[in-house]
């Protein structure tokens, strides 16, 4: 396995194996605005619509690495710089997803998508498509459950299976870990993270609320009253309103001359 190009990714296959249920959707304040698919069904699912990858040459992507200058739990970046990351909850509709990644690349942004594990195993080639944009690519959890609720073996669990999915899919765990349906993870969650080799847990400072379908106007206004200089936002694949919303985001970003890059670079 070659480390030298950090948009590459290793490919071991096509789809991997699916593990229990999916529990779609993302709130910040709990709320579950998806169906839950059963394990049996899930399964099916995903042996019917994986997609294959193509062969590639063995590259691995990025690992994550410690900033020392930030809090376990990172909300914001560094204030006096003009940038902000647009961080992206990645599930549903992989064409929604291609959509988003492709506006973003257009205008010269660059996003942070934190990655479902089912999802992934349901869609494997979208993890090289978010590294070749030169986007940043982390763990979302494997069932989009609410991990900070749920017992440590199972909590555990969440965390390492999309860890998994990731380090076979790319050749590294991903970027950054950050916790399903909740802004900000429980001790017990960070202290799980980082023994599975995420030094930090990435929360938000700003949330689009796009999850509640309120039309893309309302989530253009509400990202663009509360971004600033650092800013981390929160929006999510999967909905229609979120690519219509994200022209008219850059655009205003780019007339205050705050650009849109990854995590990782907002805090380097």
């Amino acid at each position: 396995m070659t480390t030298t190009d950090r948009r590459g990714v290793l490919w071991t296959g096509a789809g991997l194996v699916a593990g229990a249920g999916l529990a779609a959707g993302c709130s910040a304040t709990g709320a579950a605005p998806h169906a839950t698919a059963s394990s049996a069904s899930f399964a099916a699912s995903s042996a019917s619509s994986a997609e294959s990858p193509p062969a590639a040459t063995p590259r691995a992507a990025p690992a994550p690495r410690p900033f020392p200058r930030q809090p376990a739990q990172i909300t914001h970046g560094p204030r006096d710089r003009p940038r902000v990351a647009l961080t992206f909850h990645g599930q549903g509709d992989p064409e929604i997803a291609r959509s988003l990644l492709t506006e973003a690349e257009k205008r010269g942004a660059r996003l942070t998508v934190l990655a479902v594990g089912t999802w992934l195993d349901q869609h494997p080639q979208l993890a090289r498509r978010i590294l070749d944009g030169g986007h940043d690519l982390g763990n979302h959890t494997q069932h989009h459950v609410a991990v900070n609720e749920v017992a440590e073996a199972d909590a555990r669990a969440e965390i390492t299976g999309c860890a998994d999915r990731l380090k076979r899919l790319t050749g590294s765990i991903g970027t950054w870990f950050r916790p399903s349906r909740a802004p900000t993870a429980s001790a017990l969650v960070q202290r799980l993270a980082r023994a599975a080799g995420y030094p930090h847990v990435l929360s938000y400072d700003v949330d689009s609320l796009d999850y509640t379908r309120p039309g893309a106007p309302a989530v253009t206004r509400k990202v663009l009253a509360e971004v600033r200089n650092g800013s981390v936002v929160s929006l999510h694949f999967g909905y229609p309103d979120t690519v219509t919303a994200l022209p008219d985001v850059l655009k205003e970003l780019d007339r205050r001359g705050l650009h849109a890059v990854t995590t990782t670079e907002l805090l380097s």
